[in-house]
Order: structure tokens, then C-alpha cells, then sequence
């Protein structure tokens, strides 16, 4: 906290903020300002609600501190920068960027918000670094509904590919060093993205659709056509990445790519050694890198979705109940800020305290477990708990009050 205690211009917002992060760290079964309030020991959670919507702080700044905090603990010269977005379901239609659309939370089109966020992955470690939300066409065009949500007037419509080129440049910029970039079929197809990577000589192992066309001496092929026209010793198998209980061993081919620009562009296949199923990722390094650089960048991409697990399951990455634009940023900054807590602490315990013989090492669930029990697990008084019961059937009771007399004013 004391890293990120200078952006704050008042004690109070910055104590709040402090317990903030120590709810979203404990294990409540769900992490929101009315229960972690209680948590915290407040009568009301009107001071967290204050903290997310009308105090003054900088949550970029808090962003800029989460990414050297992160850099600093995990940083290594072979990270990978990994995009991807991930959806909140919601209800209504007022909540910020919300409205009907796809999201592989559900794997369907639901009503959800969106936002694309960007991850730090490293040997010792990876955490969100930077997040973006993602703002409909029909929002963007909207602006009477932007101000009532508290967009700001010069934000517009952005694509996915163009947030997380915003994200790598600023990350970039920051002076974080990364080899490689990594995101899937969203990032992979979208030729903007890649030319700024090759502009700032970021290689990347971006998936691609199926029927991305790829151009050879012979033409234009779709990457699967080009993909089986690979002679059998063309193939290899190598691992990509540590599962959950052994490695991920799949049969790996790569293709030179017909470019006129710099640096070597190829397609790279990966083959389900059982089914047979066909993966392919568009290619870029500024010198020449062997197939099993390759192979270490495309699986390190999954990094990203054990992101999104660890930083909603321990975080309350996706439980936050806001519907303002300023909201919405302050309450993940903070989840961003309490998952990267855990994950440099695992990193720190991996690296200067090695698990014995017979002991896995430590995962970011253990710390976490550790850490409330240990740490964060509070001892309230009895009137604490009752006056919090008072608070929410008072609550409760206001809101049904409400609901029956629009009702009875609709009929």
C-alpha cells in the first residue's frame, strides 16, 4: 500500500482503500462495499462507496504503480505481454458498457460488460498489468447515455485489437521490457495490431482463425489448407506449458510466411495429438528463433485465463456492483492491485524459500489462504454483526417500498 499511498490526497480515502484491498483479499463468499465494509468494521458502506465514486485519486496512477510493482518482482527478459478480454454478466441496460453480446465467461451471447485487459507474464509470475473497458458502437454513439454513465466526451469506440495496442504502447513506453506478445483469434487477425508490435520489435505468437489467409509463393492459402499441406517430418512434439498435473504435449509444425517487411514472419500449427484438432498462430520476430521459442510464447498465453480465475476467485476481479465509468476503473484497479499482491508474494516464496521434498510449490490459493488466516480474518463484536443485519433489512425494506409504489403507479 505505501506504493500507492502518494496518490491519494486525503488520509481517509487512503485508509479506506487500504481496507478495501484487505476485503477483497479475505474470503467472504462475495466482495462488494456493503459486505466488505462490514468486514472492515464501518457502520455503513457509505466511505467505500465514497472511496469508488467521488474521492479524489488517480487510478491510472495506481495502474502505472501496479505495473512497475509487478515489473519489478516478476520482470524477466523473455516476458510476454498477453491480451485478452474477459465479460461480467449483468442485468439492465444502465451499468457501464453493458449490453447484449458475446463473452467466453458464458460462451454465448449474454448481457454482460466487457473489458480487455493486459498481463505481465514471466517465468516467476504473471498479474493484470493494465485494463480497458470496452465501450459498444452503440454506446459510443449514444452520448447522451455515455454522459449518464460518466463517460468522458473524448472517449469513442475503440475495437478490442485497438485497446490492447493502447495497453502494449503504454506499457512499452513505460519502459517495461518485453520479448514477445501473445493474445488469441480476436488479437491475431487484426493487421493493425500486429504492425504496431513490429513497429516497437515486439515479436508475437497471435492466433489466428482457420480461414486466415496466409500468403505464399504459391498464393494465398487458409492457414488449416496450409497447415495439412505439412509433410509428416515437418512435424514435432513439445510441450506447451505445465497443466495441472503433467505437461501439455502437442505436435508443433511451422511455416515461412511470404513478407516483404522485416524480421521473419511465419505460421505456426499446433496438432491435438489425440483428435487431431489444428490450432494455427501468425508469427513475428525481429531475428531468427527456434520452433521451441515459439511453442514457450503460444502457451504462455494461457497465463491469461489462470489471470482471470485467480484474480476473480481471490480478488473480486468480477464482483464489483458499480455502473459508472470512474467506478468501474477504480474498483478493478484495486482487484488488479490485491491479485498482484498474491501473485509477486507466491513469486518471492517460489524463489527465495523452495518447497521441501514431498510439498508442491506454493500457489497464489495457498498465499491467499495463508495470508486470512493468518493476517486478514477479523473479530467483530456481536452488536458489529446485528447493527450490519439492522442496516441491510433497513435497506431492504426502502427498496421494496420503492419497488411496490412504481408499481402501483405503472397500473
Amino acid at each position: 500500500m505505501s506504493r500507492v499511498a502518494g496518490r491519494f490526497r486525503r488520509v481517509e480515502p487512503r485508509r479506506t482503500a487500504r481496507s478495501l484491498v484487505l476485503g477483497l483479499l479475505s474470503d467472504l463468499p462475495r466482495k462488494n462495499c456493503w459486505t466488505i465494509a462490514e468486514h472492515a468494521g464501518d457502520a455503513t458502506p457509505h466511505g467505500m462507496q465514497h472511496l469508488l465514486g467521488r474521492a479524489k485519486w488517480d487510478a491510472d496512477a495506481v495502474r502505472d504503480d501496479i505495473r512497475t510493482y509487478v515489473v519489478d518482482h516478476l520482470g524477466d527478459e523473455e516476458a510476454v505481454l498477453v491480451v485478452n478480454e474477459t465479460g461480467d454478466l449483468k442485468k439492465g441496460t444502465a451499468t457501464v458498457g453493458v449490453q447484449r453480446q458475446y463473452t467466453g465467461t458464458a460462451g454465448r451471447i449474454e448481457n454482460a460488460q466487457v473489458a480487455v485487459y493486459l498481463v505481465y507474464s514471466a517465468k516467476a509470475g504473471h498479474a493484470a498489468i493494465d485494463r480497458e473497458l470496452y465501450v459498444p458502437r452503440s454506446w459510443a454513439e449514444d452520448r447522451q447515455r455515455c454522459a449518464s454513465a460518466g463517460i468522458p466526451e473524448q472517449i469513442g469506440f475503440a475495437t478490442k485489437p485497438a485497446l490492447a495496442a493502447r495497453m502494449i504502447t503504454r506499457a512499452l513506453d513505460s519502459g517495461v521490457l518485453a520479448r514477445w506478445a501473445a493474445g488469441d483469434e480476436v488479437y491475431g487477425g487484426n493487421p493493425a495490431l500486429r504492425t504496431v508490435l513490429e513497429q516497437r520489435n515486439v515479436g508475437y505468437v497471435l492466433a489466428v482463425a482457420c480461414d486466415h489467409q496466409i500468403a505464399t509463393k504459391a498464393g494465398k492459402l487458409r492457414a488449416d489448407a496450409l497447415a495439412r499441406k505439412a509433410p509428416k517430418r515437418a512435424w514435432q512434439m513439445l510441450p506447451a506449458g505445465t497443466a495441472a498435473k503433467s505437461h501439455r504435449f502437442y505436435d508443433w509444425a511451422i511455416a515461412h510466411i511470404a513478407d516483404d517487411r522485416p524480421g521473419h514472419h511465419q505460421l505456426l500449427v499446433r496438432r491435438n495429438r489425440r483428435t487431431g484438432e489444428l490450432a494455427s498462430y501468425r508469427c513475428y520476430s525481429p531475428t531468427a528463433v527456434p520452433l521451441s521459442t515459439h511453442v514457450r510464447v503460444a502457451g504462455r498465453r494461457w497465463t491469461v485465463e489462470e489471470t482471470f480465475q485467480s484474480g476473480k476467485g481471490l480478488a473480486g476481479l468480477d464482483e464489483h456492483q458499480v455502473r459508472r465509468w470512474t467506478s468501474w476503473y477504480r474498483s478493478v484497479t484495486l482487484a488488479m492491485l490485491a491479485h498482484a499482491f498474491l501473485a509477486v508474494a507466491t513469486a518471492d516464496e517460489r524463489t527465495h524459500r523452495p518447497a521441501p521434498d514431498g510439498l508442491i510449490p506454493l500457489t497464489c490459493n495457498e498465499v491467499a489462504h495463508l495470508f486470512i488466516s493468518l493476517i486478514v480474518r477479523p473479530a467483530h463484536a456481536t452488536a458489529h454483526r446485528l447493527g450490519w443485519s439492522d442496516w441491510r433489512r433497513r435497506h431492504q425494506a426502502r427498496s421494496q417500498a420503492s419497488h411496490y409504489q412504481r408499481q402501483a403507479a405503472q397500473a
